[in-house]
């Protein structure tokens, strides 16, 4: 447990946004159901990826298995972090964008109960995220419901497009809505990159693929007006929210001067202060960057727990940033007090008070 309590102040546990559980149960399943498009989806990620990276991934999860599946690998290694407490999302290779509406809303159900059952492990240490399909957007609220409601997670993941859906799309609407008064966590993560073949070599898939999938699903988002409409919607985006935090400019600017760019109503880079971001951008310089362009009360600690484009050392790493003591101390643990719910994460500081007392 932390006992930084210089740092995070001795009431504020440290709250990792952005951890994954990887349910190989499912994944079974799933291909059994429909094995022909299991194995097209398969081979697009073959492409996408490329044979080497494609090697070196099976390599990385086959090593990392007991920490993707396993509650006690979990807090063991929550706690040689440091970190208090974990928001647990499935693998966003759970997200099956190609499967039909059966399986489909049949998985998400699926994976929503694995995760409940997850982190009922360790309730005063984990919160968890369903699946929505996002793929079939009259799909989605029930799925909502189900992860919200009916298995008491604090939320759903969400990749930045399937299919022909954009983040945009207008049938999303009754989603955002639901989300909005649900008080439901909406986690941006993206999965695969619409580029394919062209980063298909020197892992260009994840190291640029996932900063532009982010940057266009927000885009989406803040160009089509989806936040004016529901500006008190709990999105988190990963990954530091990609290319486009730090290099809005150019977005103000086209909005500015194109008519087909003004479709909200504000400068696109105002509705930073409408979203919030993970500090998985590897640098103290790229932290500092997203804390000047979004504020340090937007940005809350974040690993990507337990794969390898992640970081094992997440305290360290806002400390090298050097910010304020009171911005470093939100983002590991003050901002996720908003965001989940001060009460539950009291009992938690309890917890690691006790712990540390031990």
């Amino acid at each position: 447990m932390s006992d930084d309590t210089t740092m995070t102040g001795a009431a504020g546990p440290v709250v990792d946004v952005h951890a994954h559980l990887l349910l190989p149960a499912l994944q079974q399943a799933v291909g059994a159901r429909d094995p022909e498009g299991f194995a097209a989806a398969q081979a697009l990620d073959a492409r996408r990826n490329g044979p080497e990276s494609l090697a070196a991934s099976g390599r990385m999860i086959g090593e990392r298995m007991p920490l993707l599946t396993a509650l006690d690998a979990r807090l063991a290694e929550m706690d040689r972090q440091g970190v208090d407490v974990q928001v647990v999302s499935p693998s966003p290779s759970h997200y099956y964008p190609w499967a039909g509406e059966e399986l489909a809303a049949w998985a998400a159900r699926e994976a929503n109960r694995a995760i409940a059952e997850h982190v009922a492990g360790a309730p005063d240490r984990l919160f968890g995220l369903g699946l929505v399909p996002l793929q079939h957007p009259h799909l989605i609220v029930a799925a909502l419901e189900d992860a919200v409601l009916g298995n008491g997670l604090a939320g759903v993941e969400l990749s930045s497009f399937a299919g022909d859906v954009e983040l945009s799309d207008e049938r999303l609407e009754p989603f955002w809505a639901r989300a909005e008064e649900l008080d439901a966590i909406v986690f941006l993560h993206p999965f695969g990159c619409s580029l394919d073949e062209r980063l298909d070599r020197y892992y260009l898939s994840n190291t640029v693929g996932q900063p532009v999938e982010n940057a266009v699903a927000l885009s989406h988002l803040i160009f089509s007006g989806v936040l004016d409409r529901h500006p008190r919607l709990k999105l988190v985006a990963a990954h530091g929210g990609g290319y486009l935090p730090t290099f809005l400019g150019r977005s103000d600017h086209a909005w500015q001067v194109r008519p087909e760019a003004h479709g909200c109503r504000d400068l696109p880079s105002s509705y930073l202060r409408l979203l919030r971001f993970d500090s998985l951008v590897h640098t103290p310089g790229a932290l500092r960057a997203l804390v000047d362009a979004a504020g340090a009360d937007r940005v809350l600690l974040g690993t990507d727990y337990p794969f390898d484009m992640g970081v094992d050392d997440p305290i360290d790493r806002v400390r090298e940033a050097k910010l304020a003591e009171a911005d470093a101390r939100a983002i590991l643990s003050g901002n996720a007090a908003e965001l989940l719910g001060a009460r539950r994460l009291a009992r938690a500081a309890a917890r690691s008070i006790a712990g540390g007392a031990a």
